[in-house]
């Protein structure tokens, strides 16, 4: 069976559920990722009438869905709290802006979370971690001893607590590998996985676009921590662009704008190399979703995400049952 195609939704919360749904079937894909953002799946609503009542409308326009996605809430978890994240949060997570109780509030929501999930019927949350060291990301003045194990052990104080009611209810939380997060190449990839010691429902949702610009090694990624793809998202990039001016860190450069070193592009207008992708993801025995995460500020969102499902279904490809020596054996006979 081919691997289903779904589209994230994460960038389309201006549209109600139901209309994203007929969009994305109009498209070309198979599913749909709902966000936990909008209407697209409100975990406060989420008992099982609700659950029931959204598998429902989902099949009956012949579309599916395997994984819910709680970046938002997900990001406040080990985040130095600011105003900034009043923007994103939910009223009730944000609060008052207290920083210790936004991160608690939003780990309770993280468990609700795994909860709603276990009533939608899917196995895979995909999210973010936040951090409380992403600010020492470039170390001058230089960072202090102990000051990143502090973080990651932050990390783990806070996730191991949601990570073991994940377990619990067979759900799986998958960190988007990503920068501002706890994990952001695989280098830290490894560290956050040792700061929890490999809690076994911990793994990441797969990106490649914040790999690429970075340098990092993306396809290495998956061979890396083969048993620990729990999600992939299929989202381009491009880099060694603009005028020269601004450099990986983005110059406050807003994105999509010409100067930029790098930017994200529409699926398969990028630099990222998805038939490596593929092959490697056949290599891992990866079955699950591709989903698509469509960012392209250059280009009509509904021409892009519909140029991006026939791209990403043309590209995948299922792997080989046979080794092409042993026939030529066979045929000798």
């Amino acid at each position: 069976m081919p691997r289903p195609v779904t589209l994230f939704t994460g960038q389309w919360a201006d549209l109600s559920c139901d209309t994203m749904i007929q969009k994305a079937k109009a498209f070309g894909y198979d599913g749909v990722e709902l966000a936990c953002w909008g209407d697209h799946f409100e975990v406060d609503k989420a008992d099982q009438a609700y659950c029931d009542a959204k598998r429902a409308k989902l099949k009956a326009a012949g579309m599916q869905c395997h994984a819910i996605s709680t970046h938002l809430v997900g990001q406040a978890v080990c985040d130095n709290i600011d105003p900034r994240h009043a923007q994103i949060l939910p009223g009730h997570i944000y609060g008052d802006g207290n920083p210790e109780g936004v991160r608690q509030r939003a780990a309770e929501e993280l468990i609700k979370t795994a909860h709603a999930a276990k009533r939608f019927g899917v196995s895979v949350v995909n999210g973010f971690t936040g951090s409380s060291i992403w600010h020492l990301v470039y170390s001058f003045p230089p960072n202090l001893p102990g000051q990143i194990d502090a973080g990651y052990k932050d990390f783990a104080k806070r996730f191991t607590p949601i990570f073991d009611e994940y377990q619990k209810l067979g759900i799986r939380y998958a960190l988007e590998v990503h920068p501002t997060e706890i994990a952001f190449d695989i280098a830290s990839a490894e560290r956050a996985l040792q700061a929890v010691d490999y809690h076994p429902a911990f793994g990441f949702n797969y990106d490649p676009s914040h790999f690429g610009y970075q340098g990092v090694d993306y396809v290495k990624f998956l061979y890396k921590f083969s048993d620990r793809i729990f999600h992939v998202h299929m989202k381009d990039v491009a880099w060694g662009i603009g005028d020269g001016t601004a450099g990986v860190f983005g110059g406050h450069v807003d994105f999509h704008k010409p100067s930029r070193y790098w930017d994200f592009k529409s699926v398969g207008r990028g630099n990222i190399n998805f038939e490596r992708i593929i092959r490697a993801l056949n290599d891992i025995d990866y079955g699950g979703p591709l989903s698509v995460e469509w960012e392209d500020g250059a280009m009509d969102r509904e021409f892009g995400a519909a140029e991006s499902a026939a791209f990403v279904k043309k590209i995948d490809f299922p792997p080989s049952k046979i080794i092409f020596d042993a026939q030529f054996a066979e045929n000798s006979k």
